[in-house]
């Protein structure tokens, strides 16, 4: 990761991973089943993608990144997204990235971004890099190009601190 300013506390817009790829209308009952809800916190995540990948977790190295298709996140509002950034997921990229789920992303201090012809851009195991502030999303494995859709710059900044938790800590509000 690069880093915008050398201050400790700068925001990072900038993310570079391996590649999970997902299809089209993957639903948050797909990352969090309902056999991992009743488990304890810690236990959750072993299940992420289980019906569709078994064993994917385990395999999630700190920093990689999920290209999905249309409609990644569909489904209810259970935390998903906390058990993908307890597995080390920094962003998710897709062709489009439900409302509800970019919400639940940016609450964990998961970047979603939406951008049109990622799956079809990026194999998995490919390196993508996203450049949170400029809207780019490169395939470095291949040297390709695209735009992404902006994201609001409150939400961008909520979702790079970590998300609401570690920023409300911050400042104080939580102990």
């Amino acid at each position: 990761m690069t880093t915008e300013a050398d201050e400790p506390d700068a925001l990072v817009y900038t993310l570079r991973g391996r590649v999970w790829k997902f299809g089209d209308n993957i639903n948050t009952d797909m990352m969090m089943p309902n056999t991992a809800r009743t488990l304890p916190e810690p236990d959750q995540k072993k299940f992420v993608f289980e019906s569709i990948r078994p064993g994917w977790s385990a395999q999630v190295q700190p920093g990689d990144i999920i290209v999905g298709g249309k409609n990644f996140g569909t489904g209810s509002s259970r935390p998903a997204a906390k058990l993908l950034r307890q597995l080390g997921i920094v962003a998710v990229v897709a062709e489009s990235v439900n409302g509800l789920f970019v919400r639940n992303c940016v609450n964990y201090g998961v970047v979603p971004v939406s951008c049109e012809g990622v799956a079809a851009a990026f194999e998995e195991g490919e390196i993508l890099e996203v450049e949170i502030d400029r809207n780019r999303v490169t395939n470095i494995s291949r040297a390709v190009h695209l735009t992404s859709r902006e994201l609001p710059p409150q939400l961008v900044q909520l979702a790079l601190a970590g998300g609401i938790r570690p920023l409300l800590k911050r400042m104080g509000y939580l102990k």
